[in-house]
């Protein structure tokens, strides 16, 4: 073997072993090994680093902008919500769960929705008392699944689609790849549908047996013009919310206690509510709920920038003693208090007329700078911002699934490339506000767009040293002159890899030797460059092969072995269906 192939094949066998046995970030490690081999000679910096211009991985870095405009505006979120509903059994709930996730994961991004759905189906079964870890791994697997759909479901096909553009000069069809998609992801479903009874664990998450959860309370008003105006409150799904009870209506100075179920809401009705803080949280981003309070609409910043906040009130603050209105709350921090936990319970009474006391937990709604300038403040104990938490523009909804579904189109019809049709559905995404530039800034996930570029480098390195046709010719020597055996073996080769490294690293690493092996053999590479996507995409078996087992991995209390036992044998069931079909559709 050739120096630079052997250094080549240790450097990479290196960084992947350290993915396995070490906690350190991939980007990090796959940094490290490209510098390696920069330094050493082995690959120079322009073909290291050439994966940063290439035209999936700059897809797949805009299209996180387009989905931060559909998460921004409430799209998605309006979609679960109507999606779900009450199953009737585990089965019809799993059901409910991977239907709508798979055909949503083969035009989005799957990574974002699985992000935005975790906190919904955790919610979700608890309200239906279902055990949330027979939920979760099927979200992340269905998301795996219909991603594999189409050209932009996984960040996978668009970076092969871009190596195949780079080295072809063409890459693959927006619907090409459900020719094998759409078959494998049907029985894929089916399979965890069939089997999840007893493959899935029943357990609780740590951080959910663990929490420790304050009650506030909460009042909201019923807008006028949104879309819970006469619907029961049985309809509206309020009493369906995690924690939270309804606890009175106030109408035209009437006060309606002991809510009934069938009672209809009205414009302007002033709703209090009481329950734990995510599930306040949630209320606070329901379209046609506003906060009862208008000291709200009287902070400068809009809505939509705002976060919420829990404050601690400590000892030595001037609010002790004091009502929330007679402390001029809003005047002296610019923030408003819209609800108040004390000693872990909801404290009743109107918000502002409550009287506070050391210790008590107000729920702010302020600008996101609020707890980074309140820090040290000697007012509060503690400061801190919740997450996602910040209203959502429900007014531009439309305007965004509008966006999207032009952005598919164009792509689909060939009318744009699909960088072309990511690049302009951002922009309108961010001219029309349907997201702010710091939320489109943040919605980009660096570490999955270095890794992938940084792997690119060392796909580079493997394929320039002669290392992928040593591979090559190894697959070769164990499967034979056979192309079905040859493409089993890339499949198996590249499920392995994706088993212990990322699946983007996994691809950009195998596509070498795949094009090298179809080479060798005389045959057309595209049944192996499918089966690669595929492939790369069936990365079941661990919680570290894919960033969506990894979401779901504490929310569900997973353990490492979950994901072996239902993950392995659902691996293989896609692999078969996969080396049945793309033969016969790309053939050799």
């Amino acid at each position: 073997m050739p120096a630079d192939a052997l250094l080549t094949a240790v450097v990479v066998a290196s960084v992947l072993g350290a993915l396995v046995v070490t906690r350190m970030p991939p980007d990090m490690l796959f940094g490290i090994g490209l510098t390696v081999l920069i330094v050493s000679g082995v690959i120079e910096p322009a073909a290291a680093f050439a994966g940063f211009s290439n035209e999936g991985v700059l897809t797949v870095a805009v299209l996180y902008i387009v989905v931060a405009g559909l998460r921004e505006t409430g799209g998605v979120h309006w979609i679960s919500r109507r999606l779900l509903g009450k199953p009737g059994s585990l089965v019809g709930a799993q059901v409910r769960l991977m239907m709508p996730v798979a055909f949503f994961s083969a035009f989005l991004n799957n990574t974002p929705i699985v992000a935005m759905l975790v906190p919904a189906v955790r919610d979700w079964a608890k309200t239906q008392k279902l055990p949330v870890s027979k939920l979760m791994i099927p979200l992340s697997y269905s998301a795996m699944l219909g991603g594999t759909c189409t050209l932009v479901g996984t960040s996978t096909t668009l970076v092969v689609h871009g190596l195949l553009i780079e080295r072809r000069g063409t890459g693959l069809g927006f619907f090409e790849i459900a020719l094998v998609g759409l078959p494998t992801a049907a029985i894929g479903l089916a399979f965890i549908v069939l089997t999840a009874r007893w493959l899935l664990p029943d357990r609780v998450a740590a951080i959910e047996a663990l929490a420790f959860t304050r009650e506030y309370t909460v009042e909201m008003t019923v807008d006028g013009k949104g879309p819970l105006v006469n619907k029961t409150v049985a309809e509206s799904g309020l009493q369906d919310e995690s924690g939270l009870q309804l606890i009175e209506v106030h109408r035209d100075g009437e006060v309606y206690p002991a809510v009934s179920p069938m009672q209809r809401l009205h414009a302007g009705d002033r709703l209090v509510l009481a329950g734990a803080v995510g599930s306040v949280v949630e209320l606070q981003r329901r379209h046609g709920l506003t906060p009862a309070t208008d000291q709200v609409f009287k902070l400068d910043t809009a809505r939509s920038e705002r976060a919420l906040i829990e404050a601690v009130v400590s000892d030595t603050s001037p609010l002790v003693g004091r009502s929330i209105r007679h402390g001029r709350f809003r005047s002296r921090y610019g923030a408003v208090v819209i609800a108040v936990a004390r000693n872990g319970v909801r404290v009743p009474g109107n918000i502002r007329e409550i009287v506070l006391r050391t210790g008590d937990t107000l729920l702010l709604e302020a600008e996101p700078g609020f707890a980074a300038q309140h820090y040290a403040s000697r007012d509060f104990f503690l400061v801190s911002a919740l997450p996602d938490s910040h209203p959502l523009r429900f007014d531009r909804a439309a305007l965004a699934i509008a966006t999207l579904a032009l952005m598919v189109g164009a792509a689909a019809l060939g009318v744009l490339s699909m960088l072309q049709a990511a690049l302009l559905a951002a922009s309108v995404m961010l001219i029309t506000r349907c997201t702010s530039v710091g939320a489109a800034r943040r919605s980009i996930d660096l570490t999955v767009i270095m890794v992938i570029a940084f792997a690119f480098g060392m796909g580079q390195a493997v394929e320039a040293t002669g290392l992928a046709d040593l591979i090559a010719g190894s697959v070769m020597g164990l499967a034979g002159d056979a192309p079905l055996a040859n493409l089993v073996a890339i499949y198996v080769l590249t499920a392995l890899f994706s088993a212990v490294i990322t699946n983007n690293a996994a691809a950009v690493l195998v596509f070498p030797i795949a094009m090298s092996l179809a080479r060798d053999l005389g045959v057309d590479p595209m049944p192996f460059v499918i089966t690669l996507v595929l492939a790369a995409s069936a990365a079941f078996a661990t919680p570290i092969g894919y960033q969506t087992n990894l979401m779901v991995f504490g929310p569900g209390g997973y353990r490492f072995v979950d994901y072996l036992r239902v993950g392995l044998p659902l691996t293989v069931v896609t692999g078969l269906v996969a080396t049945l079909v793309i033969p016969r559709v790309w053939g050799f």
